[in-house]
C-alpha cells in the first residue's frame, strides 16, 4: 500500500516518451537498457517511465 501523504508518481508509457522525443518507442527501450532512463515494470511486464525523469532528460537534451 502507498504511504499516507505520499504523492503517486506519474508514469509514462514508451509511446508517450517516444512522442515527447520524436523517436520510435524501441529507442526509448534501448535508452532504458543503456541506463539513460529508469524503467519500472508493471505487473503485466510492460515498461513505464517516471515523468519527472523523462522531463529532466528532455531538458538536458534541449540545452545542448
Amino acid at each position: 500500500m502507498a504511504e499516507e501523504g505520499s504523492v503517486p508518481q506519474k508514469l509514462l508509457s514508451p509511446g508517450e516518451v517516444a512522442a515527447m522525443f520524436r523517436v520510435d518507442p524501441k529507442t526509448v527501450t534501448r535508452w532504458a537498457k543503456a541506463g539513460k532512463l529508469t524503467a519500472v515494470k508493471t505487473l503485466g511486464g510492460h515498461r513505464r517511465y517516471h515523468a519527472h525523469e523523462v522531463s529532466e532528460l528532455l531538458r538536458k537534451i534541449q540545452e545542448k
